[in-house]
C-alpha cells in the first residue's frame, strides 16, 4: 500500500522557491508569486505540518529535503500495535471442537486462541482448522480443540510495543489473517489483544485522512 501526498500547483511552487533560496521568509516567498503573506499561511502551515518545510522564527523557512514516500515511511513508524489492537478472543484448550466452531460464529472472527489452565497461550485455532476437522464422520463434541490447533512454537506473535507496518510483513509472510499480542512472563505467553488484517487496514486509511 502506497499512499502519495498530494500538493497542489502553488505549494509546489512554494516548494521550489524554499529549495532554491531557503532559508526564506514568508514575505519573500509571498512577493516571488505575487500575493499576500495573509493569501500563503494556510499552504505554508500544511507544508509544514506535512514535514516538506521547518519554520524558525525570525529566520525562515527551510526544505527538509524530504519526499512524500519518506514522510510516509516516518508516519508508519509511529503507528504500534498497542494502538490498534482489539480484544482476543480465548478458549480453553479443553473445549470441544463443536463448541469452538459456536463461538468463532457467535464472535463473527476468523482466529481464537487457546490457552491453558494457567490463561497462557497453547495454540492458534483458525477457521481453517475447523473446516478440516468437521470434514468427514468425526463426532465434534468429543474432539477436544487441542488436537487439531497450530501449537507452540509455530505460532507468530506480536508483542504491543511492535510496529504495525512490521506486523503487516508477519502477516502477508506468514499468510495468515492476525496475530496475538503477547506479554511475556515468567511461565510463558499472556495473551493481551489480537492484531487484525482490519485493525491494520483501518490504521492506515486512518493515516490517509489525516494526509499522509
Amino acid at each position: 500500500m502506497v499512499i502519495i501526498i498530494q500538493l497542489n500547483k502553488r505549494q509546489e511552487q512554494i516548494l521550489q522557491i524554499v529549495k532554491e533560496n531557503g532559508p526564506i521568509t514568508g514575505e519573500h516567498i509571498a512577493d516571488r508569486l505575487n500575493l499576500t503573506r495573509a493569501t500563503l499561511r494556510p499552504d505554508l502551515a500544511i507544508l509544514t505540518m506535512a514535514g516538506f518545510l521547518d519554520a524558525r522564527p525570525r529566520v525562515g523557512y527551510f526544505y527538509t529535503g524530504r519526499s512524500g514516500t519518506q514522510l510516509l515511511t516516518d508516519s508508519l513508524n509511529h503507528l504500534y500495535v498497542r494502538d490498534h489492537q482489539s480484544i482476543p478472543v480465548v478458549v480453553d484448550e479443553g473445549i470441544s471442537v463443536y463448541d469452538a466452531i459456536v463461538m468463532m460464529f457467535l464472535e463473527d472472527v476468523g482466529t481464537m486462541f487457546v490457552v491453558d489452565k494457567h490463561a497462557l497461550l497453547v495454540g492458534v485455532l483458525s477457521r481453517k482448522d475447523l473446516l478440516r476437522a468437521s470434514i468427514g464422520k468425526q463426532e465434534l463434541n468429543s474432539i477436544p480443540v487441542n488436537i487439531i490447533m497450530t501449537r507452540m512454537p509455530n505460532i507468530t506473535m506480536c508483542s504491543k510495543e511492535d510496529l504495525l507496518i512490521d506486523v503487516a510483513k508477519k502477516l502477508i509472510d506468514k499468510q495468515i489473517d492476525s496475530l496475538p499480542v503477547v506479554k511475556d512472563t515468567e511461565k510463558g505467553y499472556e495473551v493481551i489483544g489480537r492484531i487484525t488484517k482490519t485493525n491494520i487496514t483501518k490504521a492506515f486509511v486512518a493515516l490517509a485522512d489525516e494526509g499522509y
